[in-house]
């Protein structure tokens, strides 16, 4: 059965009329000793139902830690592979095997190879969203919320390799005072994100606080009142006396935001074409609840990483956990 579904990339059964999708989930969760996932940018009914919702570094953290027999991963597909680098030992699904990140394919692992071989003697930082085979040839993996700390830990005249996301190792070099050799990649969300709209929101909204993403371009970067990872920018929106915020960072994280906040104000940036008011990741909103219930009953798609990239790929995962742990971030 697994075949019929193969091109498709995720479980596509048709699901019984009347079938209480939120129950079955959790059943069987329960029964097969597994674990919901989600990251902050997929649907509010997915992060509604998961056991863990956070960001890169958080759920990197609770898959190292789980002792669940599966980890349903309900997010983009670098994500599955860190969970898996991580816990070699268990079932690791993610719903839809199509949905794959924009900016760890701006960074293919042949091109970022020659590229480091090109820049002997350099300490090569790559971004969590890559996939498994660029981690490989990684000494430490980052986050948007450590990636700051973790260049700091090393000393100021280290040589350094940044990938792939061109916008975030810029902030992180202008907040350092690094001057990392960048890989040409990015986010096809962050990169939407117009200066000319946001201010356009401000002068709406002149008491809302702008809230962006370090993956946005600089000129977005320069219109923040706070700049920071998924996670970060939660935490200011829940501690800060402002009433409204406008958000330039991928819609998802309304959902938490108005959940942890809902006295409070959020507004989306849209994107620089203005097809929409906000701006989505469409890979992050292929995963569905029929998907991941499908996923669940089926224990398919499984994510599976070639043993030789996986003993290579783990070690700057770990290594990005133990500076993170020593930091105490």
């Amino acid at each position: 059965m697994k075949t019929q579904w193969k091109e498709k990339g995720y479980a596509c059964e048709p699901i019984p009329a009347g079938t209480d999708l939120k129950a079955e989930i959790r059943r069987m969760c329960a029964e097969k000793n597994a674990v919901i996932m989600a990251h902050y940018y997929t649907q509010a009914d997915v992060q509604a139902i998961a056991d863990f919702v956070g960001d890169s570094l958080a759920l990197a953290q609770q898959a190292a830690k789980t002792d669940a027999a599966i980890i349903v991963m309900c997010g983009v597909h670098f994500m599955g592979e860190t969970n898996k680098i991580l816990c070699p030992d268990k079932k690791v699904l993610v719903p839809d095997l199509t949905a794959t990140c924009s900016l760890a394919e701006s960074c293919p692992s042949e091109n970022f190879a020659r590229f480091v071989a090109e820049h002997p003697g350099h300490t090569v930082i790559s971004y969590v969203n890559t996939t498994a085979a660029t981690k490989a040839v990684t000494d430490v993996v980052v986050t948007s919320g450590n990636a700051r700390q973790i260049v700091e830990s090393f000393p100021k005249e280290t040589p350094m390799i940044f990938g792939p996301d061109k916008n975030l190792g810029g902030y992180i070099n202008s907040i350092t005072g690094r001057n990392m050799l960048l890989w040409d990649g990015a986010c096809h969300v962050h990169e939407r994100f117009s200066p000319e709209k946001i201010r356009q929101l401000k002068a709406q909204h002149p008491a809302a606080k702008v809230l962006v993403h370090p993956e946005c371009k600089d000129t977005v970067v320069a219109l923040a009142d706070k700049v920071g990872s998924t996670a970060a920018l939660l935490k200011f929106c829940t501690s800060d006396d402002a009433q409204e915020f406008i958000v330039a960072t991928e819609s998802g994280i309304l959902y938490e935001m108005q959940q942890s906040c809902p006295d409070k104000t959020f507004i989306p940036a849209p994107p620089d074409d203005g097809t929409c008011a906000c701006n989505e990741c469409n890979y992050m909103k292929l995963i569905t609840m029929e998907k991941l219930y499908n996923c669940l009953k089926y224990e398919w798609p499984e994510i599976e990483v070639e043993a030789s990239v996986a003993e290579r790929a783990v070690k700057p995962i770990e290594k990005m956990l133990e500076i993170s742990k020593n930091l105490g971030l």
